[in-house]
């Protein structure tokens, strides 16, 4: 048991995190949740920040220079060796597939999934012919399916960063995450968008702590924080990521919802350009995958080259 031990009477348990304010946040929310679970006081638990790759670059899109294991590497090193008991992410920004030695101990209650829009109420009030700063794929192409007349520049770095972008003139409108504004006590810059219009991604709105597979003691301790439903939501989709194939590449919006054990799924996916959009739903059991995989089927099947080139199914 590397680091859940006892230590003058107090259990340590040490959570890595990106060392951006947003991934603080979110470590400072889950140890809370823990304290509040173990009855620890706050000392109990350690934050061990460290500077992504993904944090260093901010001039080129994420696709570009190694996609989302630039936002995990280090801490996937960290955590392997022993230094950190856990690790505390973005859920959207995890890969897919990852190392057998990880597992994900805990998904925290999701927050609001839904993208904001920063700059304008809607997407119809955009002004025609604007500027659009993003760097995902998925914001870039429905957002060009919806308005074509729209330009889209790339965007990176953390919500302060690409607020002042915006605030420099280098875009007109931005996109950021609902529920990362939510987390720093920015909710009124964003303007929520109705996820019946705009579908948000897959996984977004949930911290995700993930541990060693061999790390039964870490392991039960997040247990205590795990909230079902919204695993079975988290891995509804991951499920439909990796059926697609999708990498940092691929253009794929995802709303799953459920209430009990029946989940309903929404999915798109796009061209590049957002010209092409191929959508579909299906209704499923939590934990029953199979509606899942075959869904993923449906949208490649219907798909043209200009989509399936931008996932591999068969990876």
């Amino acid at each position: 048991m590397t680091g859940n031990n006892t230590q003058d009477g107090v259990v340590k348990l040490r959570l890595g995190t990106r060392n951006s304010p947003l991934a603080m946040a979110q470590a400072v929310e889950t140890r809370a949740r823990l304290c509040a679970a173990h009855g620890w006081s706050e000392e109990a638990v350690e934050l061990v920040p460290v500077t992504a790759s993904g944090d260093k670059v901010l001039d080129r899109p994420l696709a570009e220079i190694g996609g989302k294991a630039l936002w995990t590497k280090e801490l996937d090193a960290w955590l392997a060796e022993g230094k950190i008991d856990a690790s505390v992410h973005s859920a959207k920004d995890v890969e897919t597939i990852r190392p057998d030695l990880f597992h994900f101990g805990a998904f925290l209650p999701r927050a609001d999934r839904r993208d904001a829009l920063v700059g304008a109420a809607s997407i119809a009030a955009i002004p025609q012919g604007a500027i659009v700063g993003t760097s995902a794929p998925r914001r870039a192409s429905q957002l060009l399916n919806l308005r074509p007349d729209c330009k889209v520049v790339t965007f990176r770095g953390n919500v302060a960063t690409r607020l002042g972008k915006l605030e420099a003139g280098e875009a007109d409108v931005t996109f950021l995450a609902a529920a990362g504004l939510e987390r720093l006590g920015q909710s009124q810059v964003g303007n929520p968008l109705d996820s019946g219009e705009w579908i948000p991604a897959a996984a977004q709105g949930v911290i995700a702590l993930e541990c060693r597979a061999d790390d039964a003691a870490a392991t039960a301790l997040l247990s205590a924080i795990d909230h079902a439903p919204t695993r079975a939501e988290l891995e509804a989709e991951r499920a439909l990521l990796a059926a697609l194939g999708g990498t940092c590449h691929s253009p794929v919006a995802v709303l799953c919802e459920g209430t009990g054990e029946i989940l309903s799924m929404r999915a798109a996916v796009f061209s590049s350009d957002g010209s092409e959009r191929v959508e579909g739903e299906t209704e499923f059991s939590a934990r029953d995958h199979g509606p899942v995989r075959t869904l993923a089927a449906d949208l490649l099947g219907r798909a043209s080259p200009e989509i399936t080139k931008l996932f591999q199914p068969d990876a």
